[in-house]
């Protein structure tokens, strides 16, 4: 009989640990809801055991909301599964026509994309530009080519010709966070205005692009704002137009004086800059260069590989992810999301990506109408998922063998492992968190609170504390 009081004991001594804090966070829950801050929002938040998938407390958890960027977790679990940690893009490098016996090649120099997102960029050093334009080079001049009758073609035809997803808004697709998808991407597909600021009030000037950009016009409707007023800077350029505009208010006291846009044409910047370092290593070339889009525009087909010279491979999903999360990059997530069309035998489209994604998470319990959604990064407000679906897809990725990856590309906010999201009246976190050794994985959205930004967010972490 002692004996079984003893289990009894440790028994509920367990369970009223728990209740503890299931408690806890419904306290903590309840003063978000009630904060005036909340006074017109919806708030939900879902924690799950990491290990088990047990509920440990859920309010609000299949209210439907903006997830903003913590969507990129859903991307991210989906392509591990489906593409694999060690999945790396290929880009082609080759040429039409044929090479003459005195180093003329009569044909086209073709880089045909392959959707890497990570060609030119900075954050590898294998991506960088000018290792990949010297590579790309080096094959050409070990072909023999000394001379093209033709042009430098960067073939983005893979992705088509929809760059933007369906439900962006105006004011993010001229910037650097709001920049289109394409077969062919390079240096991320943005670019660096450098400004010039002055009297409050005033325009701010421009001083240059970060690389010139000769195929541009600018003009600056953008104000000094006054210190202290931070950036609000915006580019805006019309689909069709050369012209691009700076519009809104940038702080005198900003210390980098410098704002990203997207490059409207990523392939034809490929193709430049290729046909520039070709040029500057005296191999001639006849023709300007072109893209899919501007051949396009002419009514001309784009020529197809007769001989390829070299491949160049991204780096691998897992570090692709790293980046992603970490300084929560759209343009990756959203080349992903096609690719996961492409790679299950569909046209690589935003919307072909996101039936990918639903039909996956639908196979595996979880109903695809709670996975309401836009594009793959979250910079869609339309984008609607609830706490309790990201819970559970957050924890499926627990017993992964790539896991690890996964959590080590999440930032630390708060002391916590976790990915932020964050656009109009929208703030959300979700990640893993360990108490008292247990292992635990959470969802929390707040849409449309009012008041500052910095605020709620200090009101958020107050509840997720309840999880150290």
């Amino acid at each position: 009989m002692r004996r079984l009081l003893v289990i009894s004991f440790l028994f509920f001594g367990g369970s009223v640990a728990a209740q503890t804090l299931q408690q806890k966070l419904s306290a903590a829950f309840s003063r978000l809801q009630a904060d005036s801050q909340c006074s017109y929002a919806s708030v939900s938040l879902t924690v799950l055991d990491a290990k088990t998938g047990e509920q440990v407390f859920a309010g609000n958890p299949n209210m439907g909301l903006a997830s903003a960027s913590t969507l990129k977790t859903i991307t991210s679990i989906t392509a591990f599964n489906i593409l694999g940690p060690d999945f790396q893009y290929q880009t082609e490098l080759g040429y039409s026509g044929e090479i003459g016996a005195d180093g003329t090649l009569n044909g086209d120099i073709i880089i045909k994309g392959a959707g890497d997102p990570t060609l030119g960029s900075w954050r590898y050093e294998q991506t960088k530009e000018n290792r990949v334009l010297a590579t790309m080079a080096d094959a050409l001049q070990k072909a023999g080519i000394k001379n093209v009758t033709g042009r430098v073609i960067g073939d983005d035809s893979l992705f088509g010709t929809q760059s933007i997803p369906e439900g962006w808004i105006w004011q993010d697709i001229g910037n650097y966070y709001g920049a289109g998808t394409s077969g062919l991407c390079w240096r991320e597909n943005q670019f660096d205005i450098k400004l010039r600021t002055g009297v409050v009030g005033n325009p701010v000037g421009i001083l240059r692009t970060v690389p010139a950009m000769p195929y541009l016009t600018f003009k600056s409707e953008l104000t000094n704002g006054a210190a202290g007023s931070g950036d609000n800077a915006y580019a805006f350029l019309p689909v069709g137009s050369k012209v691009m505009y700076l519009r809104g208010t940038y702080a005198v006291d900003q210390d980098k004086k410098s704002i990203s846009a997207a490059i409207p044409d990523a392939a034809y910047e490929a193709a430049l800059r290729l046909n520039d370092t070709l040029r500057s290593l005296g191999i001639m070339i006849g023709n300007e260069p072109e893209s899919a889009a501007t051949l396009s525009a002419k009514n001309l087909p784009v020529p197809v590989i007769a001989k390829n010279l070299t491949t160049i491979s991204s780096p691998a999903l897992s570090k692709i992810v790293y980046w992603l999360n970490q300084k929560s990059i759209n343009l990756y997530a959203e080349q992903l999301l096609k690719t996961l069309a492409w790679k299950h035998g569909k046209k690589p489209t935003t919307s072909n990506g996101v039936d990918v994604v639903q039909e996956f998470w639908q196979a595996r319990g979880i109903d695809a109408k709670s996975i309401n959604i836009y594009d793959g990064s979250g910079l869609s407000p339309g984008d609607r998922v609830t706490t309790l679906t990201l819970a559970r897809i957050l924890q499926s990725a627990k017993k992964e063998s790539w896991f690890a990856d996964l959590y080590a590309s999440l930032p630390v906010y708060n002391g916590m492992k976790m990915k932020s999201g964050s656009i109009n009246s929208v703030l959300c976190y979700a990640g893993y968190q360990t108490k008292n050794g247990r292992e635990l994985c959470f969802s929390i959205m707040v849409n449309n609170y009012s008041g500052s930004g910095r605020g709620i967010k200090e009101k958020m972490f107050r509840v997720l504390d309840e999880l150290k």
